[in-house]
């Protein structure tokens, strides 16, 4: 038995697969079946007259998910998924399934989370999840080869990173404790001891929230390097991002094409990060300033006018393709193309509307943003839609990040973080920042964010014993997975998806 990601091994050999029947389609003496195996697609032709009666009548009437074995001619053919097919030569049932739920027609977001288990077979989320999978082992190439030491900080915690208010609290023996939201505490800890860390692993908030880009559970890489400052931490970050893009890009051209992927974005990442300190790009975002001769109030302007221009040569495309489908003049063949170009167009006219509805939205968030606050996902869009590639914000403001960020010494008020914006509305994926090393000033602002001193005593122990500059960041594998992938909903980022209001399958 072979598998089919490896059939271009073998093309002209005669082979055994096993798999399941994803979809098939017959007509006189031919069973089409396209088999997976979880390492890729392939489409089986069954011949009547090679497998014999029985064999074929087995295969014809096999409902989909129903596995089976076959032997078979491994043949060359561009026109196919992953450029083979399979001529078989024998046929056998491994169990026949019961009739499936999920069918080619349309279902709701509800059915298919409903039956995620199910779902994770099709071959859109088989593609976003091999995707996945060179993401997570790319993350780890890239630190085990910069001489990183991977460690684990706990998931239990008895204290907060950023206050109690989106954690989970838990029983702990009698003592309240709280699901991780952040390792990055204790990666500062683990970096005095080995220099450069990472941390990989699940971290928990308990934000009532049902955006496109909030879960309930997720996994967060957070490195820490002892020694390092906030540039340092940049260079690392802008580094780490592009090999891990590049990976993908280099070794996911079949499951990004599955995804429909225009990957025009992620090239982007070969070429220098945009950087700008926050006030700065809150200029740009408030159209005060220009970027390559254009505001962005004057983009917003411009892309509306263009979304309506193209919105009226789709409606008029739609029009005359019905107009001749109904006609009654158009063979078979020539209907059924103009019936699925039609349906085509539709999806594009529902993105523009979508857009349409968007940027009045984010018109109106960048005239009225207001100096000091937070980035919301309007103006990270804005911001990035300048530039069309990565960019990088750094010097905020102290009141909107955490009480372990340094103060820029040279900027006061301005705390020494960075926040990774992706373009295409992906908004933040990396945020990071130099940590404070003051121990006065950090007791400071122990207090100052109403957090229990005594459940930081340890963490202050760090700058009594070996204190030096160091700095981090977190990103969170499934952001990253969806701008990846070009995924709308960070719910088809992660295997088994847990948000407000969602704890099964």
């Amino acid at each position: 038995m072979i598998y089919i990601k490896d059939l271009a091994k073998h093309e002209g050999q005669e082979v055994e697969l096993k798999g399941w029947n994803a979809q098939k389609r017959d007509s006189k003496g031919l069973v089409f079946m396209t088999m997976r195996d979880g390492t890729g697609f392939v489409q089986c032709i069954i011949n009547v007259e090679t497998v014999g009666n029985d064999a074929f009548e087995a295969a014809k009437r096999l409902p989909q998910e129903s596995s089976f074995s076959l032997t078979g001619k491994v043949v060359k053919d561009d026109r196919q998924f992953g450029g083979y097919e399979i001529h078989a030569t024998a046929f056998t049932v491994i169990a026949e399934a019961e009739e499936y739920p999920i069918t080619p027609k349309e279902h709701g977001v509800d059915f298919l989370m409903d039956n995620r288990h199910l779902w994770l077979r099709s071959k859109r989320q088989w593609a976003i999840m091999r995707v996945r999978n060179e993401i997570i082992y790319s993350i780890h190439r890239f630190f085990q080869e910069k001489g990183f030491i991977q460690m684990d900080a706990p998931i239990f915690t008895g204290n907060a990173c950023e206050g109690t208010s989106t954690l989970f609290e838990t029983d702990y023996y009698g003592e309240p404790a709280y699901l991780s939201q952040s390792g990055q505490l204790y990666g500062e800890a683990m970096a005095m001891a080995q220099g450069l860390i990472y941390t990989f692993g699940p971290t928990f908030r308990a934000e009532k929230s049902k955006t496109r880009r909030h879960l309930s559970e997720f996994w967060m890489i957070e490195p820490e390097m002892a020694f390092y400052d906030l540039k340092m931490d940049m260079d690392v970050i802008e580094e780490f991002i592009r090999y891990v893009i590049t990976s993908v890009l280099e070794k996911n051209q079949m499951e990004l094409s599955v995804l429909e992927r225009d990957t025009t974005y992620l090239e982007k990442v070969r070429a220098p990060f945009i950087r700008m300190k926050y006030e700065d790009a809150v200029s740009i975002i408030k159209g005060e300033k220009e970027v390559n001769g254009k505001t962005t109030l004057q983009m917003l302007e411009e892309e509306i006018a263009q979304l309506k221009a193209e919105k009226e040569t789709l409606l008029k495309d739609i029009e005359d393709r019905e107009a001749k489908i109904n006609s009654g003049e158009l063979k078979k063949g020539e209907v059924n193309f103009n019936r699925n170009k039609v349906d085509q167009l539709k999806n594009q006219l529902k993105d523009i509307e979508e857009k349409e509805q968007n940027i009045p939205a984010w018109l109106n968030s960048a005239r009225n943003f207001k100096r000091g606050d937070d980035f919301g996902g309007s103006d990270e869009t804005v911001l990035t839609k300048m530039f069309g590639q990565p960019v990088m914000v750094y010097n905020w403001p102290q009141e909107v990040k955490a009480f372990y960020m340094k103060e820029d010494e040279h900027d006061k008020g301005y705390a020494k973080g960075v926040d990774l914006l992706a373009p295409e509305g992906y908004g933040e994926v990396v945020g990071g920042g130099e940590r404070e090393t003051d121990l006065e000033r950090l007791k400071h602002k122990i207090i100052e964010h109403d957090l229990p001193m005594q459940a930081f005593e340890w963490y202050l122990d760090l700058r009594k014993f070996g204190n030096v500059p160091h700095a981090g960041f977190g990103l969170g594998l499934e952001r990253l997975v969806a701008w990846i992938c070009g995924l709308q909903h960070i719910r088809e980022t992660i295997p088994f998806p847990r948000s407000y209001g969602r704890l099964l399958p």
